[in-house]
């Protein structure tokens, strides 16, 4: 199993990054599919997840980031818009298989597969 996080990078604040998880070893479709950040310093965080039960987002980022995914191409993808400062971290996609729970948490435990991570920096 394999998840492979990339598309960060080093924007001005209010700009927009779109970060992709290509997934391999594994069909998505079966899989809550999370996205969580780890800023310096500080803990891990739960930005965003989706199952067939909904999406979720963390409050700081709702209304800017959404998450989607293509079942076809089996990536996901994390559309980042009005990024601001404390948006700065490393991002992660992880993934969950659908039959652990009734719907997916922004909480890095329920997570058994992860990707490598992708940098995203905002300036300000």
């Amino acid at each position: 199993v394999q998840l492979q996080a990339s598309g960060g990078g080093l924007v001005q604040a209010g700009e927009s990054l779109a970060l992709s998880c290509a997934a391999s070893g594994l069909f998505i479709e079966y899989y809550y599919i999370g996205w969580f950040r780890q800023a310096p310093g500080k803990e891990r965080e739960g930005v965003s997840c989706s199952g067939d039960s909904g999406t979720y987002y963390a409050d700081s980022v709702k209304g800017r980031f959404t998450i989607s995914r293509d079942s076809v191409k089996n990536t996901a993808y994390l559309q980042m818009n009005n990024l601001k400062s404390e948006d700065t971290g490393v991002y992660y996609c992880a993934a969950m298989p659908r039959s652990w729970a009734t719907r997916c948490r922004l909480r890095d435990y329920d997570y058994d597969s992860w990707g490598q991570g992708t940098q995203v920096t905002v300036s300000s």
